[in-house]
């Protein structure tokens, strides 16, 4: 029975992930990274989560990524990293969203630059844009965020009677496709623009340098064995063959 339902869980997965359109390697080889620079689990899980406070490179002191900067109510940390999950999970090929620290890194982002839209032109008009101009709004990113959180959880209530964090796998990726798709209304932004922003800054989480909070032992890249930031390929570029290499962070080259 659990080999039975484990199989549902990633047919689950992979169909939605297929349903948004999104998948990681693509990102990758997209360019997402250079445009983006709590949870739904029991309770043994959650206290390994908030006790987390080693990581490679940072041995035997405080992980500060672990620090909330932008999100101050617990609940809606965990709604973020519940939805996180669903669209980065765990899998046969490695940690999801959670472990990984997607959840920090898109905390911390939205507490800087990225959240306040300091790159951005903000003044108005305010008009709706084509599908190629991208999202039109008078909201700063973290507004966004926290808008696309309270709809999420208000969709929940509405539709299962219950928490976003409580609901199954489906139920949850039920409410993401609504999301995907503008079939709910979020003030001053399109609910698919939010979705999007989530997904991208999901997929950045999982794959950016762990500086910047996520990517966590620089276990995104070892799924796609990508080796990091090295300091010089003088001896590989040569091979004709695939080199697989010990990935590299930027902490490593300040020891």
């Amino acid at each position: 029975m659990a080999d039975e339902e484990k199989h549902k869980t990633d047919e689950s997965r992979r169909q939605f992930l297929k349903n948004s359109g999104y998948f990681a390697g693509g990102l990758v080889g997209g360019g997402i990274l250079g445009s983006v620079i709590g949870w739904q689990v029991d309770e043994d899980t959650q206290n390994q989560t908030q006790g987390e406070q080693t990581d490679q490179g940072n041995q035997g002191g405080p992980n500060f990524n672990r620090a909330l900067k932008f999100f101050k109510n617990q609940e809606e940390f965990q709604r973020l990293s519940a939805a996180t999950e669903r669209i980065f999970p765990e899998d046969d090929n490695g940690p999801g969203a959670i472990k990984l620290g997607v959840p920090y890194f898109i905390d911390h982002e939205l507490a800087g630059e990225y959240g306040n839209n300091d790159r951005l032109y903000m003044n108005g008009p305010f008009h709706e844009g084509t599908p190629y101009q991208g999202f039109q709004s008078r909201l700063k990113r973290k507004q966004i965020f926290k808008e696309g959180l309270r709809v999420m959880e208000q969709e929940a209530q509405n539709s299962h009677d219950d928490s976003f964090v409580n609901l199954d796998q489906e139920q949850q990726d039920e409410i993401l496709t609504k999301f995907q798709n503008d079939e709910v209304k979020l003030r001053g932004v399109k609910a698919s623009d939010f979705f999007g922003m989530l997904r991208e800054s999901t997929l950045a989480g999982a794959f950016a340098d762990p500086l910047y909070g996520g990517n966590t032992n620089m276990e995104g890249w070892r799924m796609k064995e990508f080796p990091g930031s090295q300091m010089s390929y003088m001896d590989e570029i040569g091979s004709e063959e695939f080199v697989e290499m010990e990935p590299r962070a930027l902490y490593d080259h300040l020891h």
